[in-house]
């Protein structure tokens, strides 16, 4: 398991550590249960074959309880993990609408103060900054999504063909990007660096280089970023949500002479 490099992903940590944790303590007794059956209750030549219809109703009761308190147990950690990584009450500090796209990804950075209200009902059509300014990659151009250290970032997944999955293997979180269903999860990252991310999910014929790259940085850094993407001439009114892009990019398929099919 990576070292996780966000809050959520130290819970998700921890959850999978106690899951092998207790598994092995399960598994050592039960392997002690047998090598001393092997070794106590081994046949010797002087022994008669022992009943074989004879039962333990104490024993077979804990073979039954024993099960069911392991899954109860098992199932509420993982559901109070689940509720702490996708709370939806979390307050966010910003929004990016990210849209996976066959195939590539384009990251909308919002720009101005953003609109709480708006936030909480995330759509295809109903966005919480006024304005946004974006990265998109190509077949040759591998986008770069930055995240300020610190600071929550809820990412609104869009898709305008199929199903893609997005995941950065540092922060231990993925989730699917759905065609016509904006799904969204909110990430802490706790360390400043590089970490590489990509998707999850089999998208089609070029899915291998749907890769991107995550850059934690200082929130200085982050708005300096955004500014050089404003001075580039990016900003647009609404996000760009990738329909334009919903094909075969530039640059994946060429022929002899260069040109894209």
């Amino acid at each position: 398991m990576p070292e996780p490099a966000s809050v959520q992903g130290e819970h998700i940590l921890s959850l999978w550590q106690g899951a092998w944790i207790a598994a092995l303590a399960v598994g050592v007794l039960v392997w002690g249960l047998i090598f001393y059956a092997v070794v106590r209750f081994r046949r010797r030549s002087a022994d008669e074959i022992p009943v074989q219809t004879r039962y333990n109703l104490p024993l077979e009761i804990l073979y039954t309880i024993a099960p069911v308190l392991m899954v109860i147990v098992f199932f509420a950690k993982t559901v109070d993990t689940q509720n702490f990584v996708l709370d939806e009450d979390l307050p966010v500090d910003n929004t990016i609408e990210v849209v996976g796209q066959q195939w590539s990804w384009t990251f909308n950075y919002g720009i101005g103060p953003m609109d709480e209200a708006a936030n909480d009902d995330a759509t295809d059509d109903q966005f919480p900054y006024s304005a946004y300014v974006h990265d998109s990659g190509t077949g040759s151009h591998i986008p770069d999504l930055y995240l300020p250290v610190d600071k929550t970032t809820r990412f609104n997944l869009h898709s305008p063909d199929v199903i893609h999955d997005l995941g950065v293997p540092a922060f231990l979180m993925k989730m699917d990007v759905i065609p016509g269903r904006v799904n969204h999860y909110s990430i802490t990252p706790t360390e400043i660096g590089d970490y590489a991310g990509k998707c999850y999910e089999l998208c089609g014929t070029y899915h291998s280089r749907m890769l991107f790259n995550v850059h934690v940085v200082s929130q200085e850094d982050y708005d300096a970023y955004l500014q050089l993407l404003q001075d580039a001439g990016t900003e647009t009114e609404k996000p760009l949500l990738g329909g334009q892009f919903a094909h075969t990019q530039v640059g994946l398929d060429e022929n002899s002479e260069g040109e894209g099919q």
